[in-house]
């Protein structure tokens, strides 16, 4: 049985394109406001968890 490839045209491609890059722009804004809504409390309480929880220790 012989594999069947597709090729993408070109609105395929531009719409896989576009998906991409709209994915791209919400996850940096969801990073941005992330980040810069957190007040300096809530970033110097959640850094020692982080790095604690990838198996390395803060102390």
């Amino acid at each position: 049985m012989a594999a069947k490839t597709r090729t993408l045209s070109l609105t395929d491609r531009l719409g896989a394109r576009t998906v991409a890059a709209m994915m791209a722009i919400v996850i940096g804004a969801i990073l941005m406001f992330g980040i810069g809504l957190a007040t300096a409390r809530t970033l110097l309480d959640t850094a020692p968890d982080t790095w604690q929880s990838s198996g390395l220790f803060s102390h």
